[in-house]
């Protein structure tokens, strides 16, 4: 034919790939090539009109290509659109044509016409590829060369479509896609639609296949050189690669796959495995989202197309791939594929791992993290093959080796990945005993990680290993040490039962002769000798049925050994892991402590786990994850910690199991709540009520629950234990916290039971039955929302009048002695709480305790009966009754001083609480004014109340109050009280007249309570407070009054405010408790702004680095939370430095470890600097070179940023010394 192209791949390569522009279309149609300078002639009729009679010229006959006006105005009109986005735009020179300078920015081929284009070249390609085949049968060279330049235009134009087609799938405006992606559908079916809405996967699909097609020919004959089939390979893995560019495409699992193939077969069949090489390295370099899908690649390349070749060049370029420390992305990539690839393909990565494992070297964390997760999935995979030789073990133990080691390595997260793979290897069939015991001991180190991620990993590690231990088989699967211990003990017993005794015949020389094959040569010959005379012996039968005998049960003995034996070691690798989890529960006990909410839940569950498998220790954890109930619940994080901890108590102690009736279920809980009381710590107790509190307002405590345990409180059989019916009225108060009525129903149980005998004969009892009476009145926090006073019960009411005979109750025995003070407290509490007037009950009291405890000493016998130990009057007479009567004297002097000292301090609440139920109800005949003035009649008092309320100011009321707590409750001629503070003053100031310690105890607590009710007796008596705390042997003494010198700083901080040196010298007390005491009283009153701090906060500061670890925490949170007042640690930093740095009997890593806690609070440059600047001042005023390491210390720890301090300090000590 006249018009034929003469079309040469290689020359329109180079200048499609340099630019498309530049590509000649000197033979297209003469109405495209007016459009080149006038671009707006290019109109939809115009680009139809050309195109249409090329469709019907190719449809007819796919020769029709050849024709050089119908070649080129295809190339024209695909020039007319961008083959690359603007971001890979990187032209020479520009074009001459106005239509084209603008088809490089923006498409100028309507999306129906490339939608056209598109399907008649594939539609093209197909044809032709069918025309190849079917003349493939001939051996015709001359019809081979036509059809290779058919197959090359078609690709040719297939390359340069599929480009264009995905520049402007690319391309699309940001509001199109969801509209696009529905007309997408219709377009799979109609192959276009209008412009803009366009989706390209169906035809894009259509291609991939006929590629495939294409590729499946026989193209050896067609191509006949390497370097001509390469490239027109290469025009088909071009547009492949082109099109996994594209995140969305690759979304697209048919899409997916079809690529793969296209890939599979030109790397098998063509040559193309380096070319792949090439292009996947750089594909997991510069695309992140190709990661996987090149995994997938080589794995269907490698099962279905058996070639592994390619996945070990890539992994072996992959293992000495090094990368720059900036570049995040390569590593990321890298390491997503390689895990991809150990899950998809593990025997092909294991074959390299020789290799990869150099990886572990690499600065880039992600691929250490890639390597440690490949041999976790390596392991996983040996581990299900069926059948295991030496080689398997050997690769197995070898990737556990390197998981282990990595459990030290220096990144945080790669530490985490490693446990994160434990975690899934604790879930195959096979259990690798050895290496677990190795991942429980590692995972219990992890738990002081300073990562609170790694640790929060660890007691998940931990937990997992737990539930998925290999010591169910014989005996449930519960890990009580005691249970394991009596098995192991056992087995030793049996296993010594067994072991013949030394010198008798049978096993003991089987044994024997195992031994002593050292000595073989001479047993040899021995027994060479021996041998003639012992054969000519003949064994009669009896000997031979004997023998045998003897035999059989020397093997049964031996079969019986080695059961043992394997049982013993059974137990043994149990109790190994059981002592594992015992030695890591205090650590994850500390982490209940965290900031970090997660590792707080972590170590929750982790006890709840341990605790279903009867782990002794567990109990320890799940009583301290009582205190997180006051977490605080401002964030989600709080609250999650609170709704978590809730969620723990009632999967454990309060949801009975399904199986349970009701009834059966209620007294399972009640049981379990009853249990928690059982030797709790007042704080414990006080968290326990707390945790109630909230549950009952969350309706979590049924009232059966309740029921239960007022049967439990109420029986009065024997048998029932004391601390059954303490815990049930524990728990009975704890519930009344929120819910009243819980215990106003039942006055008449307590009535009958705390505060009948049973209470006078169990104090403790007694104790929580006057605490749950107290609660049935709310409390201040609650009486605000009430609208009413609270109600009271008259003085004569039996429940006050067993309260008030409970504070005189009398008893000798040390044992009841502290307890009996208790039930004082509290029932003088609950006289307070619930009495109309308990200032006058209270006086009853007062006087008939004083008239018990002073009356004629002949007389006192008679009285004690009534109140004493059943028994006393059966004592003989002697002697020593003499001073057993005065130490009874000393007890219930010291009894009357207490109840003394706790009466003045509930006064003074009493009052207070006058005053705002005053100032409560003046409110209310204000706010009632204005209404009608015709009430419902009340009571003449209340009205003659009301009435004396309204013409009095709050200002008057208030000064009222302040005399009678001044003037009239120690110092009024008709107050009882006032008979007291003298003698009090006179028993503490004479302790050698009044030499008992008790007495001393309870007179100084009297007199510390009294002075905080006046002002004036505080000051009188302040110097022999402080005396007493400064010389008293007593620790509960100095303990007393250093929570009696914290009250007072609150009530009359002018007199406490001078003589805070007395508390502060308290931090060096020798007793521990005081120590305590003393450090969070202070934390109360520096956070709370009661006293003010004059450079003693180093004396806090030193007790971070104290032996007693609760001191040291104390004092951790006191400086947490004061770090929060307005820079009040950078403010006090340098008199702290100063003092510690000053003492002489702190070690030196004590002191760094204090400055360096210290230091972490100073966050703000501008605080650092000026510190900096303050300590570099002291470098040449320090006397010692320890002065100036110190200072030197400090400094490095402050970002200061400052040349001239950091010379300074590189300096060294001579030589500031020598300047100086």
């Amino acid at each position: 034919m006249v018009d034929q192209t003469d079309f040469d791949i290689n020359d329109a390569l180079k200048h499609y790939l340099s630019d498309p522009a530049s590509v000649a279309t000197l033979e297209a149609d003469g109405a495209l090539l007016d459009c080149e300078n006038d671009p707006e002639s290019l109109t939809h009729s115009l680009v139809n009109g050309v195109l249409n009679p090329i469709v019907d010229s190719i449809a007819e006959n796919s020769d029709a290509l050849t024709r050089s006006s119908t070649f080129d105005s295809l190339q024209f009109l695909l020039k007319c659109a961008p083959n690359s986005l603007a971001s890979q735009r990187n032209f020479h020179s520009e074009p001459d044509s106005e239509l084209f300078k603008l088809s490089r920015s923006a498409s100028l081929l309507p999306t129906h016409s490339l939608s056209k284009i598109f399907d008649l070249i594939i539609s093209g390609l197909s044809s032709e590829a069918d025309a190849v085949h079917n003349e493939l049968e001939t051996d015709e060279q001359d019809a081979f060369r036509h059809q290779k330049q058919m197959l090359e235009m078609y690709a040719f134009l297939l390359q340069w479509s599929i480009s264009v087609v995905e520049v402007k799938a690319a391309e699309k405006p940001s509001g199109a896609p969801a509209k696009g992606r529905g007309a997408g559908k219709v377009a799979k079916s109609k192959g276009t639609a209008k412009d803009g809405t366009w989706d390209s996967q169906a035809q894009l699909q259509n291609a991939l296949e006929t590629m495939c097609k294409v590729l499946k020919l026989k193209l050896g004959k067609v191509f006949v050189t390497t370097s001509e089939r390469d490239t027109f390979v290469g025009l088909f893995t071009r547009s492949i690669y082109l099109i996994l560019e594209s995140e969305q495409r690759i979304k697209n699992t048919a899409l997916r796959m079809h690529a793969f193939k296209v890939l599979c077969i030109a790397v098998k069949h063509y040559g193309h495995a380096f070319g792949a090489q090439t292009s996947i390295i750089q594909n997991l370099s510069y695309f992140e989202h190709l990661a996987e899908p090149m995994a997938e690649f080589l794995h269907i390349l490698s099962e279905q197309y058996d070639y592994p070749q390619l996945t070990d060049e890539v992994l072996r370029d992959l293992s000495n791939k090094e990368f720059n420390n900036n570049d995040t992305r390569g590593p990321k990539s890298v390491s997503t594929f390689i895990i991809k690839l150990s899950e998809l393909a593990p025997r092909l990565v294991i074959k390299q791992m020789t290799l990869l494992v150099k990886q572990l070297d690499s600065e880039a964390y992600t691929l250490r993290c890639a390597v440690i997760e490949v041999c976790g999935n390596l392991i996983t995979d040996l581990s299900k093959q069926e059948e295991r030789n030496e080689n398997s073990k050997t690769q197995i133990n070898g990737f556990f080796d390197i998981l282990e080691e990595r459990f030290l390595d220096t990144n945080p997260y790669c530490r985490c990945r490693n446990i994160q793979v434990y975690m899934k290897l604790c879930d195959l069939e096979q259990k690798f005993p050895k290496r677990r015991q190795a991942a429980a001991e590692l995972a219990a180190r992890s738990l002081e990680d300073k990562s609170s991620n790694v640790r929060r990993n660890a007691i998940k590690l931990l937990g997992k290993l737990v539930s998925t231990h290999p010591f169910g088989v014989m005996h449930g699967g519960q890990l009580s040490y005691k249970e394991w211990d009596e098995r192991l003990q056992a087995v030793e017993q049996q296993l010594d039962a067994l072991k013949p005794p030394a010198g008798s015949p049978g096993l003991g020389e089987k044994h024997h002769q195992a031994e002593a094959t050292v000595d073989s040569a001479l047993l040899d010959n021995a027994t060479t000798m021996e041998s003639p005379s012992m054969e000519t012996v003949p064994m009669t039968e009896e000997q031979q049925v004997a023998a045998l005998k003897k035999a059989q049960e020397d093997a049964a003995t031996s079969e019986l050994m080695t059961r043992l034996q394997l049982t013993r070691k059974y137990y043994t690798e149990a109790i190994r892991f059981i002592q594992v989890l015992h030695a890591g529960t205090p650590v994850v006990c500390q982490l209940l402590s965290s900031k970090n909410k997660s590792e707080v839940i972590e170590a929750m569950d982790f006890f709840v786990v341990v605790d279903a498998y009867k782990i002794e220790a567990a109990r320890t954890g799940i009583r301290r994850m009582l205190r997180l109930i006051w977490t605080k619940g401002n964030s989600d994080e709080g609250k999650g910690v609170q709704t978590h901890l809730i969620e723990c108590y009632r999967g454990l102690f309060f949801s009975a199991p399904d199986s349970f009736s009701e009834n059966d279920a209620a007294n399972y809980v009640a049981r379990n709540m009853i249990s928690l009381t059982f030797g709790a710590t007042p704080a414990e107790l006080t968290s326990l009520e707390q945790l109630l509190n909230t549950m009952v307002k969350a309706d979590h405590v049924s009232d059966l629950v309740v029921a239960k345990l007022w049967q439990v409180y109420g029986v009065q059989k024997q048998e029932i234990s004391k601390n059954q019916r303490r815990g049930a009225i524990i728990v009975l108060g704890m519930l009344a916290t929120a819910d009243p009525d819980i215990v106003v129903k039942e006055m008449e149980t307590m009535l009958r039971i705390g505060l009948g005998p049973l209470g006078r004969a169990d104090l403790a009892l007694a104790k929580y039955t006057c605490l749950a009476l107290r609660r049935m009145n709310p409390t201040k926090r609650q009486g605000k929302e009430e609208s009413a006073a609270p109600s009271k019960l008259p003085n004569n009411h039996a429940i006050l009048t067993k309260l008030a005979a409970m504070t005189e109750i009398v008893s000798d025995s040390k044992e009841w002695r502290w307890i009996r003070f208790g039930v004082a407290e509290q029932a003088i509490g609950a006289i307070y709480t619930l009495s109309k007037y308990p200032d006058t009950l209270c006086s009853d009291i007062l006087r008939r305790k004083t008239r018990c405890v002073f009356q004629p000493r002949n007389e006192q016998p008679a009285s004690e009966p009534m109140e004493g130990v059943e028994g006393q009057g059966e004592l003989p007479s002697s002697p020593a009754d003499k001073p057993e009567k005065k130490q009874k004297a000393s007890l219930a002097l010291s009894q009357l001083l207490f109840i003394v000292g706790h009466i003045a301090i509930k006064q003074i609440v009493h009052l207070e609480l006058c005053e705002l139920d005053f100032k409560r109800r003046k409110a209310e005949k204000e706010k009632t004014k204005t209404a009608s003035a015709s009430p419902v009649k009340s009571a003449g008092t209340d009205q003659d109340e009301l009435d004396l309320i309204g013409g009095t100011t709050e200002d008057d009321f208030t000064e009222a109050m302040t005399h009678i707590r001044e003037r009239e409750l120690l110092y009024g001629e008709k107050s009882l009280l006032s008979n007291f503070g003298a003698m009090v003053t006179e028993i503490c100031s004479n302790n050698t007249a009044y030499q008992d310690e008790d007495l001393q105890a309870a007179a100084t607590l009297c007199m510390a309570k009294l002075m905080c009710v006046s002002s004036e007796y505080c000051e009188k008596n302040l110097p022999l407070l402080i005396t007493i705390l400064e010389k008293s042997h007593n620790a509960v003494t100095r303990s007393n009054v250093v929570i009696a010198l914290g009250d007072m700083a609150v009530c009359f901080n002018h007199l406490i405010d001078e003589n805070t040196d007395f508390l502060y010298r308290r931090l060096k007390d020798n007793d521990a408790s005081v120590k305590r005491t003393c450090l969070m009283t202070l934390t109360f009153l520096i956070l709370a702004g009661q006293v003010k701090v004059k450079g003693q906060l180093g004396e806090m500061a030193k007790c971070l680095e104290d032996s007693d670890k609760r001191i040291a925490d104390l004092s951790r949170m006191f400086f947490t939370e004061l770090a929060t007042k307005d820079n009040a640690v950078y403010n006090h930093f340098i008199d702290m430095f100063s003092l510690l740095s000053a003492e002489k009997n702190l070690e030196e890593d004590a002191l760094k470890r204090i400055i360096k806690f210290l230091s972490s609070f100073i966050e703000k440059d501008k605080h650092a600097k000026q510190l900096a600047d303050k300590l570099a001042a002291r470098l040449a005023r320090c006397e010692s070179e320890k002065q100036w390491n110190d200072v030197a210390y400090a400094l490095s720890l402050l970002q200061h940023k400052n040349e001239d301090i950091q010379k300074t300090v590189v300096g060294g000590f001579q030589l500031v010394q020598a300047a100086a």
